[in-house]
């Protein structure tokens, strides 16, 4: 397999699109958590009340198309593989919680992969939408006609005065978690995100790695998302999110643009030190790549490189973790030789970009 060739299968095709912001804005992500009425939550479930739901989603919803997410396809967790598994939490389509779990569990994907189900996690369905850059609002729309669609073909575990009914109390009312993923690496180095982070929760808002909860920020790269969902509409908490990421978004670019005026040279010199290292290393652990890949991320936003696409930061981030890297070589890797494999790819996909 050439390496193009497994990028292009490899990277879900939305991931491939440039949205609004997204010198600053890799993506955003709309999730509706819902229950079926009178089954129980997953976490207290018999097997056979969870076949319920899982029968009900592969009779309904498998094979079919919404709109434009066509060919949704169900996967049980108990029929992947380990590596499998972990490539889908690599590109986010299910949690790690999920890719622990076997009995009637699994996921249902649109061909584009912009769209996930998640059945029986810590609910019964979890439906996930991807957009390139900063797009809350078309994200909330869209999620709402999809779960329209869901809600014809299922009874919802719904109650007039706390709204949506959840396994866990935080998600009750809306049910929703809106999140945006940040890359931040100018209020990183010049270490004024440790300040926001405090000021952001006080908001009702969380701010996390790129992997959520559990999760810290590898290469400068942030999820901020919404913590509270009952008491306010979908649309109030839309548009605090959007509102406190607008104001990352400026506050990132006045510091770039600070960096640049203040410290360019030691700016210039750590984009291009990183720059090559990513060329030429022969071994490179997974924290070193992504801090590189973060600093040459910021110096094509800055104008350092021109033949370089702003794609790569989020090719190589997918690209590069550990089952990603054993897919491409298909073959079970050793942590060392995870490091070597790794450093292969980005330099064939420096050499891709340079050719």
């Amino acid at each position: 397999m050439s390496l193009q060739s497994f990028i292009d299968s490899a990277i879900s095709p939305w991931m491939q699109e440039e949205g609004p912001d997204h010198d600053i804005v890799l993506s955003t992500r709309i999730r509706l958590a819902r229950n079926f009425t009178d089954v129980p939550f997953p976490i207290v479930a018999e097997e056979e009340k969870l076949k319920i739901v899982s029968n009900w989603i592969k009779t309904h919803f498998n094979q079919q198309s919404f709109n434009q997410y066509e060919g949704l396809e169900y996967f049980e967790m108990s029929t992947l593989q380990p590596i499998e598994k972990r490539a889908l939490v690599e590109k986010h389509l299910i949690s790690p919680y999920l890719m622990e779990k076997e009995k009637e569990s699994g996921v249902l994907v649109s061909k584009n992969e912009q769209v996930s189900l998640m059945i029986n996690e810590e609910d019964h369905i979890r439906l996930q939408l991807y957009f390139p850059g900063l797009q809350l609002d078309r994200g909330l729309e869209e999620a709402f006609h999809m779960d329209d669609w869901l809600e014809e073909k299922i009874d919802y575990a719904f109650d007039e005065k706390r709204g949506y009914l959840t396994s866990c109390p935080t998600n009750v009312g809306t049910g929703l978690r809106a999140s945006v993923m940040m890359h931040l690496p100018a209020l990183t180095l010049t270490s004024k995100i440790g300040k926001m982070v405090p000021a952001i929760n006080q908001l009702g808002l969380v701010v996390r790695g790129m992997y959520g909860e559990g999760s810290e920020a590898v290469g400068n790269i942030y999820q901020i998302s919404n913590q509270i969902t009952l008491g306010r509409s979908e649309q109030d908490i839309i548009e605090d999110l959007q509102s406190v990421v607008e104001k990352l978004i400026e506050q990132e670019r006045f510091a770039r643009e600070m960096l640049v005026e203040q410290s360019e040279l030691r700016l210039e010199d750590r984009v291009f030190r990183s720059y090559g290292i990513l060329k030429y290393s022969r071994i490179i652990e997974s924290k070193e790549a992504a801090k590189c890949l973060s600093d040459l991320r910021l110096g094509i936003d800055v104008g350092y490189f021109n033949h370089l696409s702003r794609s790569i930061l989020n090719e190589l981030m997918v690209l590069t973790q550990p089952a990603f890297l054993q897919q491409y070589a298909q073959e079970t890797l050793t942590p060392k030789q995870r490091d070597i494999k790794r450093a292969t790819i980005i330099r064939e996909r420096l050499g891709l970009e340079e050719s």
